[in-house]
């Protein structure tokens, strides 16, 4: 087992000391081999022997994901081209790619630290483990593929597409753990459904999910239709990929955060300051122990709080509340700032909604206008028009109590709604084109 209680069980005083170590020594080495961030501290007036203590972090420069594409592919990395042995870059972006780089030690740390996060969802080396996270350029497949090995499970290295295939080797092969987007887990599911397998006579007992916000809604839809505890995972490419943080299987209420390895922080999303534990704001990460690829005070985008409670599984690591949303996937509608994942909030709480829906954003004038395309079960479309009309009423009014916006809401027939093979595309918005 991957339960590495040295160092998630350590008491906080002496995680501190740790953390302060490897932040000292970070610093030291971004700014000694890396002439980008050099230029950054010099501007602020900040070197390295100037963090004595935690808190100093608050002295030092931001790191975004623009910094990052200024210095487009490689100037961002601190050690040289032949000691890194691979080279990762963002998906799902427009314009430059952000590229990352890990050395071997880097390797073999990812492994670990998502052999940690797959035993703290429970799995076990007993355990198969299908893995349709998206092998390539994307961090996913292959993080979750090392990590798993790493843990001494077996791995079904599937990647993405291909969805009844992916079915008859769940079955089949009688995987236990399920490795995908949750949107793809839900997909997963329809398809057993249409093929006539009962999701309850496949082995399935656990599945991690990451890649995409995802709502407490969807997770109940999702144990629900395939029988499984959903596990949320939570990491991206600039930090290290999935294997920041993670939910345990006892509470499956926030993610720990590996804080040996990465050390978090939240900002005000618009002044930046750093904001009291507990209260909600940005993500913002340091990595510790990076060694090709390095990052000091990462704003993530990502917007989370941090729960210091004590956690019954025993791991005194600090945990980071599920990622409601991001400010680069938030929409301004009349004013008001819109979440997809508020809006599925609302949509899998309604009784005979599918999970699949898109959200359409649009300008009339001067007036930017909101539409929300989303399916409905079989039985429910072909019934009266009046049950459908009162329905798409229904769905309106709870998104203005919740959002402050109205919008349309369109009922759409099932299955008519691309379905995700990896990272859903939720969001179409018309007023850029």
């Amino acid at each position: 087992m991957f339960f590495d209680k040295e160092y998630e069980c350590m008491p906080r005083e002496a995680l501190a000391a740790i953390q302060l170590k490897r932040l000292q020594d970070v610093v030291a080495r971004v700014y000694d081999n890396v002439p980008y961030y050099q230029a950054k501290m010099d501007d602020v007036g900040v070197k390295p022997a100037d963090i004595k203590e935690l808190a100093d972090i608050q002295k030092l420069p931001f790191t975004t994901k623009e910094d990052l594409r200024k210095n487009y592919p490689f100037g961002l990395f601190a050690v040289p081209m032949d000691e890194v042995v691979r080279i990762h870059a963002s998906s799902g972006t427009t314009g430059q790619p952000t590229v990352v780089g890990y050395t071997k030690a880097d390797i073999k740390m990812w492994a670990g630290l998502m052999a940690r996060s797959l035993c703290a969802a429970g799995a076990s080396p007993k355990d198969t483990i299908h893995n349709a996270y998206g092998y390539g350029l994307f961090t996913g497949g292959l993080g979750a593929h090392y990590g798993a090995e790493a843990l001494g499970a077996t791995v079904v290295p599937v990647s993405g597409g291909n969805t009844k295939r992916q079915v008859m080797v769940m079955r089949d092969f009688k995987s236990t753990v399920l490795l995908c987007t949750p949107s793809y887990a839900l997909n997963l599911a329809e398809t057993m459904v249409e093929q006539g397998i009962d999701p309850s006579e496949m082995a399935l007992r656990v599945g991690v999910f990451g890649a995409e916000p995802w709502s407490e809604n969807m997770r109940s839809e999702i144990q629900d239709k395939l029988g499984i505890k959903a596990i949320d995972i939570y990491g991206l490419s600039e930090i290290m990929g999935p294997g920041v943080s993670i939910e345990c299987v006892e509470e499956q209420r926030g993610l720990h955060v590996m804080e040996d390895h990465f050390l978090p922080e939240i900002v005000h999303p618009d002044s930046f300051e750093p904001l009291p534990l507990g209260e909600k704001g940005e993500l913002v990460f340091t990595t510790l122990t990076k060694q090709a690829f390095p990052v000091i005070r990462y704003r993530t985008k990502d917007f989370s709080r941090i729960i210091t409670d004590e956690c019954s599984c025993g791991r005194t690591f600090y945990r980071m509340e599920k990622v409601t949303g991001r400010s680069d996937d938030m929409m301004i509608i009349r004013g008001v700032n819109v979440f997809p994942s508020q809006i599925e909030h609302v949509l899998m709480s309604v009784e005979g909604v599918e999970p699949h829906y898109m959200i359409i954003v649009d300008r009339h004038g001067s007036l930017d206008t909101l539409e929300v395309q989303v399916e409905v079960s079989e039985s429910l479309f072909s019934d009266k028009i009046n049950t459908l009309e009162n329905l798409t009423k229904q769905i309106q009014v709870e998104i203005k109590d919740l959002l402050g916006v109205s919008c349309k809401v369109t009922l759409v027939e099932p299955k008519s709604i691309q379905r995700s093979e990896g990272k859903a595309q939720r969001v179409i918005d018309k007023r850029k084109i």
